[in-house]
């Protein structure tokens, strides 16, 4: 237990990290979530296909390649653009004066960062699975209280936030816990592109003091700890939004 003592406030910290990452994630899937539903709820067929295409593929590959693709994939391609776009601008600015030498306006690489890459990757595989939660959700609102809100003259904006959101909530509530709660567990997958959560820290640890053993169980307590909290949360939050019917 010596070795965990003095590893404790660096892995209270990456915790801090974790939580962090989950809960910056949870936003961007909820917001991309409703964006897909709105999308495969649309009449526009562009917009179906779009969607549909985006929940298809994100729920048909592992999180562990998505991660992989989108940390080295995305930095490769934002470095190969801004070198091309750096070089399109010092061409065009070089017809007007070519005796100036021009320098690069945007810088000439860019290192992404692991925990914004993180952040945005787990955001953007769990807003698939957000969106078919509100999807089925909106779905499930009766369509009869909506035209009753339409014919009391309430405006979109009020029929949303009035009538939509809170009777959507209670229909969406037990997919959005669950999403989150495997959300929640996936921020470990962060380890594997250099992001020092409590994953890592628990890998060098281990390697370190050679107790693989200690430091993955008080990682596994940890997130224990966290889901059986987020648990109660979402049983209030259920019981909130939950009509009574007696």
């Amino acid at each position: 237990m010596t070795e965990l003592q003095n590893y404790q406030g660096i892995l209270l910290e990456g915790a801090w990290l974790t939580i962090q990452v989950a809960l910056l994630s949870l936003l961007l899937s909820v917001f991309l979530g409703l964006l897909g539903a709105s999308a495969k709820l649309s009449h526009s067929t562009f917009l179906k296909g779009a969607a549909t295409l985006y929940t298809t593929v994100i729920r048909g590959i592992p999180d562990l390649i998505l991660m992989l693709l989108i940390f080295f994939g995305g930095q490769m391609l934002i470095n190969e653009f801004t070198y091309s776009f750096n070089e399109w601008l010092n061409g065009l600015f070089a017809r007007f004066n070519p005796a100036h030498e021009w320098s690069s306006f945007l810088p000439d690489y860019i290192d992404v960062s692991p925990y914004f890459a993180g952040i945005v990757t787990i955001g953007f595989i769990f807003g698939a699975y957000m969106a078919e939660t509100f999807r089925g959700a909106f779905s499930a609102v009766e369509k009869g209280q909506l035209e009753a809100a339409i014919a009391y003259g309430m405006n979109k904006y009020k029929i949303f936030f009035r009538v939509m959101f809170p009777q959507m909530m209670r229909h969406a509530l037990p997919g959005i816990g669950n999403n989150w709660l495997v959300l929640l567990k996936t921020t470990a997958l962060v380890s594997v592109i250099g992001l020092q959560d409590m994953v890592k820290i628990a890998g060098d640890a281990s390697g370190t003091t050679q107790k693989p053993f200690t430091f993955y169980l008080t990682v596994a307590f940890i997130f224990l700890l966290l889901t059986s909290v987020s648990n109660l949360f979402l049983q209030w939050a259920e019981r909130k939004y939950t009509i009574k019917t007696r």
